[in-house]
């Protein structure tokens, strides 16, 4: 437990009487938990095991990138752009799911990382816990991901549309002969293991009439560990379908890059908060969790 907590703790002796008093059994509901329970909760990580994911980058133009980053967010030295499908077996948090996502690389005060576009995910605890805890636009989809011999093909659907198929041939090599290897590699992607920074915002719309935001939004960083058990360099291709749910052909491909294919498991860190933000520069960029104005049938 942190000081600063500790010290509250001890500024309210009932609280804290009562907090040391309490068993796992005060309550038998699951929609209270004794205190008890409360301190030998919690874990370090979020764990994933051998998670099986097909990841793969391109670059689309600058406009593009400029165009979808809130501010302070920066474009970063090129604009690329990041997807991913997986399919997670076993985890320390949630029942077996699928999920994709797409990212485009950022920069903030000169660290680069990804700020995560979309997240759709096939588990609704993997969506709340994505969206309430971290700021992921998370929504619940269809997706599909399978791998026969040498080949992984995959699509996600919202609203009867396919906006996202996917193909690779696990052939050992990236696109065009491996022409962007090094490329991918300047991104972090190691076979033996490595790390990943998304840049999220975490805000909550406020219920008053007169109110935009319930806290002025967050700008957090969160880091994923992957320690891949399997890894195989993968030629890949996408097709984005527009939707108006789903709009990720926003982010065109000019050049696909290539991709990889890994089986292992991943550890999500605790996250940091990097700044508040203004809420009314941040407000354009707030729905990418909702769909509000679109008339669906």
């Amino acid at each position: 437990m942190k000081l600063a907590r500790a010290l509250q703790l001890l500024s309210r002796p009932k609280l804290l009487l009562k907090i040391k008093n309490s068993k796992s059994a005060d309550t038998g509901s699951p929609f209270v938990k004794s205190y008890k329970d409360l301190m030998k909760g919690g874990r370090p990580t979020a764990d994933f095991y051998n998670a099986e994911m097909l990841n793969l980058f391109w670059e689309t133009s600058p406009e593009a990138i400029a165009t979808l980053l809130p501010p302070p967010l920066q474009p970063a030295s090129k604009p690329v752009v990041a997807a991913f499908i997986a399919h997670y077996p076993e985890t320390n948090f949630s029942v077996p799911y699928h999920e994709s996502a797409v990212l485009i690389r950022a920069s903030y005060k000169g660290e680069e990382g990804w700020y995560c576009l979309s997240m759709p995910v096939t588990d609704d605890m993997a969506m709340a816990g994505g969206r309430e805890g971290w700021g992921y636009p998370k929504k619940m989809a269809d997706i599909s991901f399978s791998r026969e011999d040498d080949t992984v093909t995959g699509y996600t659907e919202r609203h009867g549309i396919k906006f996202m198929q996917v193909k690779a041939r696990l052939s050992g090599k990236v696109n065009n002969d491996n022409a962007a290897l090094d490329e991918i590699r300047a991104l972090g992607v190691n076979a033996e293991g490595f790390s990943d920074k998304s840049f999220l915002f975490k805000h909550s719309p406020s219920p008053v009439k007169s109110g935009v935001f319930d806290y002025p939004p967050l700008l957090v960083e969160g880091v994923t560990r992957f320690r891949p058990k399997t890894f195989t360099w993968a030629e890949t291709e996408i097709d984005l379908t527009e939707s108006a749910y789903d709009p990720w052909n926003e982010v065109p491909v000019k050049r696909m890059l290539g991709g990889f294919y890994t089986v292992g498991d991943n550890s999500m860190l605790h996250g940091r908060v990097l700044q508040k933000v203004n809420e009314l520069e941040f407000l354009p960029y707030a729905f990418l969790k909702w769909e509000f104005d679109q008339n669906r049938p």
